[in-house]
């Protein structure tokens, strides 16, 4: 194997471990190949393609919800570490866009963000208290946005936690929210 493959391997093992969601067509303009040289490392790696990468992701992380039926989860849930922190992702489809439009209401990011911080808490049942939301960036039909959720802090039952959600890497939407536990 040339340096080159050997690094361009690397390179999209990182990619895919920090953006599951990349397609096959945004791994090749990262790496600056084809899309076919995409598929072929894949397949050489291992690395499953998309729908089976976000299924697998998904599957794991539904089962750990416990503030929330996991079923309220707004998008897709990619990883969740109770207590800690949570990744999700929603395509944005029609019933997300103002009328008449190809743009996504508020509401549809505010959902995603807003149940990803209630599912990464660890309780068996908690609801939002306080919620600051700025919303950078329009998101447009068929975007695919990845929410990230932290807890940053804990003060008896509330818990602070920072969202952030990213289109291809920028920052469209952010949100701090308090989140009142109502169960030990």
């Amino acid at each position: 194997m040339t340096e080159k493959k050997r690094r361009r391997q690397e390179t999209l093992v990182l990619a895919v471990r920090k953006e599951p969601f990349l397609t096959d067509e945004a791994l090749a303009r990262k790496l600056a190949v084809s899309v076919q040289t995409v598929r072929l490392d894949r397949t050489e790696l291992g690395i499953p393609e998309l729908r089976a990468r976000v299924r697998t992701l998904a599957e794991n992380a539904r089962e750990k919800v416990r503030a929330i039926p996991h079923a309220e989860v707004v998008g897709d849930l990619l990883s969740l570490e109770l207590g800690i922190r949570g990744t999700s992702a929603l395509k944005v489809m029609d019933d997300h866009l103002f009328a008449d439009s190809d743009i996504a209401r508020g509401t549809a990011l505010f959902s995603q963000a807003n149940s990803l911080a209630l599912a990464i808490v660890d309780a068996p049942l908690a609801i939002t208290g306080v919620a600051n939301v700025k919303y950078k960036t329009p998101i447009y039909k068929g975007d695919t946005v990845i929410a990230q959720a932290e807890i940053v802090k804990v003060r008896g039952n509330k818990i602070f936690v920072w969202v952030k959600t990213y289109r291809d890497g920028q920052e469209v939407f952010r949100a701090k929210f308090i989140v009142v536990s109502l169960g030990k």
